[in-house]
């Protein structure tokens, strides 16, 4: 399997993942202000980095040269998780997985801005039927319900998250300068805690840590290990291998897979004729496997 291959699979963890954090984050995002409860997921999430770092060959001093690297990346992604938090405070999940389908365009945009990266034409198609089928499991295979949508205040919060999500994968390339993933990942946590907790203070300060719900720290947990630390390298490892287009295509699959969450959650289950859309999403998954090879 080469380097692409790769980073194809490394994305498709990465959406499944992704997925679990905004049906369980909908379930807390009221019960702990989301600076506080993002401050503590960075942490948590340094720490198991942190550690597999020393493990799989340690922690060069020369990874944190031009520490100002890790202070944008890590502001980027402090304000990603801080605006999906407020976002999710009113908007329903699968309802924010739809403006996250936004982020591959924006990509693409920042990819070019900042690396030059073109868009081919068949890479184009592809994340043009990516998008429908998107939109086809977002509303359900409803058209009347499309047209009736309307942006409410959680999904404007959390569009300019997805901004900075946006921007942040083509930095990854943009600013590493041969770390391994793993370390450069840690270093952006480090800068992201750092960050939030400046910002964030007064609401760490005032959150009541001792009496949150089992469910609040069981979310916590997971958002750390499996949604923070775990994707986090999962797409510096693909940011490197891929264009930024093509990692966030991979976006296009988090609907789908929030509906599997929201199932699995017994939240209810979407009708068969949704599943047109999750075939047209892998078929243009399929399709951007196919440009590796052309």
């Amino acid at each position: 399997m080469n380097g692409a291959a790769r980073g194809h699979l490394a994305m498709l963890l990465f959406s499944a993942l992704v997925a679990g954090s905004f049906s369980l984050g909908g379930m807390v995002a009221n019960d702990v202000a989301p600076a506080a409860l993002n401050a503590i997921r960075f942490l948590i999430a340094g720490g198991v980095i942190g550690v597999a770092a020393l493990a799989t060959g340690g922690i060069p001093s020369g990874s944190f040269r031009a520490p100002w690297r890790y202070l944008v990346l890590g502001g980027l992604f402090a304000i990603y998780f801080v605006l999906m938090f407020e976002g999710l405070k009113t908007a329903h999940p699968v309802s924010t997985a739809a403006v996250f389908t936004l982020t591959p365009l924006m990509s693409a945009g920042f990819g070019w801005v900042l690396l030059r990266q073109i868009t081919t034409r068949r890479m184009a198609v592809a994340l043009a039927i990516g998008a429908i089928g998107a939109l086809w499991v977002i509303f359900r295979a409803d058209w009347a319900a499309f047209l009736r949508f309307e942006v409410g205040e959680g999904e404007f919060y959390y569009f300019w998250g997805c901004v900075a999500h946006a921007a942040y994968t083509p930095m990854v390339r943009k600013l590493n300068r041969g770390e391994r993933p793993v370390v450069f990942t840690f270093g952006m946590l480090m800068a992201g805690l750092a960050v939030l907790t400046v910002f964030g203070w007064g609401d760490i300060r005032a959150t009541n840590w001792t009496g949150l719900s089992p469910l609040v720290w069981g979310t916590v947990i997971y958002l750390a290990i499996f949604a923070s630390a775990s994707t986090f390298v999962l797409l510096q490892f693909a940011a490197l291998e891929l264009p930024s287009a093509k990692v966030m295509a991979y976006t296009y699959l988090v609907p789908t897979w929030v509906i599997c969450w929201e199932f699995g959650l017994g939240h209810g289950a979407p009708s068969g004729f949704v599943l047109i859309g999750v075939a047209l999403t892998i078929g243009a998954l399929v399709l951007l496997l196919e440009t590796d090879a052309s």
